[in-house]
């Protein structure tokens, strides 16, 4: 106890340091973790070499603060090795709520033992406050300790952890080598993987000028990160962005149906329809399978594709007509005569949408029925097909679908502005 110095005044009882009981702490710190295994349920399932070590070296030091606190005296570098200990239970992966438990036991037995002497008389009664006052302060200041360093080392595994499965998954999509990089992670590669495509589109509160639209982006993404470690419990790899990313899932632990209901959850998670498309593939393979799989979930986000997860042959009618050549010219100028009525331009991507239903159609834009018809005729006069025959309407459908991808997408204006209503309403 060397170089402590006096920080209150003595407490006494019966002319003797209220101290007295805890002095020999070798010996109550060993009676104390005996305790604690019979009567503490989740101490008892903690391996014998850190009862035996770190606990009861911990309760010894914890007992010196005490006495020393009891007895007005500062005892240096204690707070700093129980920090020390709550570190290494937190990499370790003992529950804090263990440790706290066990603090709590410990200080209700340090009270016992502090109190047992005292009699009732009214010096004595002031002496019992003041000893519950400082095991108060110490039990503070041991939990606090506790909480910051196991926090904080916990904090660093997570980071430790999040940058290893960051590695191997840039390292599985750039191709690489990743034998002795799942080793050092101390994650297993699987035979086989669910390449995942997502598409997280922007939460309508991004587009609200009033807010910070990255704040919400970032909260969008945190509920889906959340939400994808809660799902699949460590088993996947991810390099997710605002903006969507990619999964990597074993596919020997997820079935097709889980897929779906996982992007489901990640919906309800998000707020906003999570758009996928998945594509088994080896290792050696994941490059190309992502390469495709993103390409592909661009053709869906910008076509305003349902919510769910697509397979790549669910989309070879639109992949198709997305690419370079001549065709795709051509049926891309097939609508360019409606650039100039839009009302018409919107008429037909409804009507499509809508699956040629003119009913719900005229609900949709607000117009009579009749309205409609005339309109899908005079699409018909401008643009030379015929909406009743099934080549026009195969034109059309195609030609609206090669717009969108390029770009000029569609643009629901009057839906957005229900929305708007319906919000405000």
């Amino acid at each position: 106890m060397a170089g402590s110095r006096s920080i209150a005044p003595f407490l006494t009882a019966a002319g003797r340091p209220v101290s007295t009981p805890l002095k020999d702490v070798r010996t109550i710190s060993r009676q104390m973790v005996g305790h604690f295994i019979e009567n503490v349920v989740p101490c008892a399932t903690l391996p014998g070499e850190v009862l035996d070590g770190d606990v009861t070296a911990v309760t010894r030091v914890c007992l010196e603060l005490t006495g020393g606190v009891l007895d007005g005296r500062d005892l240096p570098g204690r707070l700093e090795r129980i920090q020390a200990a709550a570190a290494g239970w937190a990499r370790e992966g003992i529950p804090i709520d263990t440790i706290h438990t066990a603090v709590h036991e410990g200080f209700k037995l340090g009270f016992d033992l502090v109190t047992a002497h005292v009699s009732n008389h009214d010096h004595d009664h002031e002496t019992v406050v003041g000893v519950a006052r400082r095991l108060t302060d110490v039990q503070n200041m041991i939990t606090s300790a506790v909480s910051m360093a196991y926090v904080r080392e916990l904090r660093s595994v997570v980071s430790e952890h999040h940058t290893a499965v960051h590695t191997l998954t840039s390292a599985l999509l750039g191709g690489q080598s990743t034998s002795t990089m799942a080793r050092e992670c101390g994650i297993e590669v699987a035979e086989r993987y669910h390449v995942i495509a997502l598409a997280l589109p922007p939460h309508p509160e991004e587009l609200d000028p009033s807010l910070d639209a990255n704040v919400v982006a970032r909260r969008k993404l945190r509920r889906v990160q959340a939400e994808l470690a809660n799902q699949c419990v460590g088993k996947v790899l991810s390099l997710l962005s605002v903006d969507g990313g990619t999964l990597l899932l074993p596919t020997s632990e997820f079935s097709e149906s889980e897929l779906d209901a996982l992007i489901a959850a990640l919906s309800t998670a998000a707020q906003v329809p999570v758009r996928a498309v998945t594509m088994p593939a080896p290792p050696a393979d994941i490059p190309r399978a992502a390469e495709q799989v993103h390409e592909l979930v661009e053709i869906v986000h910008r076509l305003d594709g349902e919510s769910k997860v697509y397979r790549p042959h669910e989309l070879a009618f639109e992949y198709q007509l997305t690419r370079q050549g001549p065709a795709r010219d051509y049926l891309s100028s097939i609508v360019d005569s409606l650039e100039s009525h839009p009302e018409l331009l919107q008429t037909l991507e409804v009507y499509m949408a809508s699956n040629m239903r003119r009913t719900q159609t005229a609900r949709e834009l607000f117009v009579h029925t009749n309205t409609v018809d005339y309109r899908l005729k005079r699409i018909g006069q401008l643009t030379g097909f015929d909406l009743n025959d099934i080549t026009g309407l195969c034109y059309l459908r195609a030609a609206l679908l090669i717009r969108a991808h390029r770009g000029s997408g569609r643009t629901p204006t009057l839906r957005t502005d229900r929305e708007t209503r319906s919000r405000a309403g």
